[in-house]
């Protein structure tokens, strides 16, 4: 852990004859996360090391996950690793669906027991291949878990599907309120998805409720700074208000953070004050902004977020970016315009 933050001090100070020294003291396991073979390619990058940073790139290139997507926007095409995608057949669905197992799963979600059938889901699906796996969320989505789509579509290796693992539900109540609030609908899709999976009963240990996990105190605050008539509690779960007053948060966010989305992001969940207080006393780029969040959670959920953004883009016939664009850069603490509507302490959207 020391060596981590030893790496990242450096990276915050863009001084990358440390960030190697950091990375070289970490185990072989710890070096070899994603995270590390990213900034140690950056790193030797940055001291024009190309060849040895390339080879690191072109590895990191052919995994799907945020530092894969990154490492591919550092390499040409011509090194980037083919993306295989599969379609399922009717028969591979139907196969899984007269398995008695996932007849089981059935028969507990009709009987609102998630959980176990969270449970059977996972033991029926534990020694499946790529196509299996891809047939399994393809039967999940049919019946709209998409929870349970995503997180088997997720699982996929070298042969993917990438509609199952972002889906796009609730598209004209997404789309409608994003449009309102002016705000990047694939990044309400990244938020969303990464909140909820989409289930709009989920309700998390704190009291975060809906599609788009608001706490109550947010949501009352949320509705009556929109203008919500006749508010109540009983009303976060109701999809298109939920969906609402999520995207409407994440506009003041944004607005906020004047126009950064990773800011924004951090915000939605450790509260806009926190998000504020880890700028630095220079710019930094986006993904070493995201990268030195101090809480380990807020820093996965910023990197995830993003990264859904990233490939939602293209699955709404949206303007596509690279990644490190979408991330942009943070300005100084001491360079941000100043605003005059500082979130009310009911506004944090984080749990202590």
């Amino acid at each position: 852990e020391q060596l981590a933050w030893y790496a990242r001090a450096a990276l915050r100070e863009k001084n990358w004859d440390t960030v190697l020294t950091a990375i070289s003291k970490m185990s072989p396991e710890q070096a070899a996360e994603g995270a590390w073979r990213y900034w140690k390619a950056r790193a030797l990058k940055a001291k024009n090391q190309t060849l040895e940073a390339n080879t690191l790139f072109a590895k990191l290139s052919t995994e799907r996950h945020f530092y894969g997507w990154l490492a591919q926007e550092e390499v040409d095409g011509a090194m980037s690793a083919p993306l295989y995608t599969y379609k399922v057949t009717d028969e591979e669905v139907a196969e899984i669906a007269n398995n008695v197992a996932f007849k089981r799963v059935e028969a507990l979600q009709r009987v609102d027991l998630r959980w176990e059938a969270k449970s059977e889901w996972a033991h029926a699906t534990k020694d499946f291949d790529d196509k299996q796996f891809l047939a399994a969320a393809e039967f999940a989505q049919s019946n709209k878990w998409y929870d349970l789509a995503i997180i088997t579509a997720d699982k996929t290796t070298e042969t993917h599907d990438f509609a199952l693992r972002y889906p796009t539900p609730y598209h004209d109540l997404i789309k409608s309120a994003s449009a309102e609030n002016d705000v990047d609908e694939a990044w309400v899709y990244g938020i969303t998805r990464q909140e909820s999976r989409f289930m709009h009963y989920a309700k998390s240990g704190v009291g975060a409720a809906g599609l788009m996990q608001l706490m109550p105190a947010t949501a009352k605050w949320i509705a009556g700074r929109a203008g919500v008539d006749n508010y109540h509690h009983g009303m976060i779960h109701e999809l298109d208000t939920n969906i609402a007053l999520g995207t409407y948060y994440m506009g003041y966010t944004k607005d906020l953070m004047n126009g950064q989305e990773v800011m924004a992001t951090a915000a939605y969940n450790a509260g806009p004050s926190r998000a504020k207080k880890w700028m630095a006393a220079t710019p930094l780029e986006g993904a070493i902004y995201a990268e030195t969040i101090p809480f380990s959670e807020t820093r996965l959920y910023v990197q995830k977020v993003m990264a859904n953004a990233h490939l939602y883009a293209p699955r709404l016939g949206l303007k596509s970016m690279p990644l490190k664009q979408r991330l942009g850069v943070i300005p100084s603490k001491f360079g941000m315009m100043s605003t005059s509507q500082e979130p009310l302490l009911e506004a944090e959207q984080a749990s202590e």
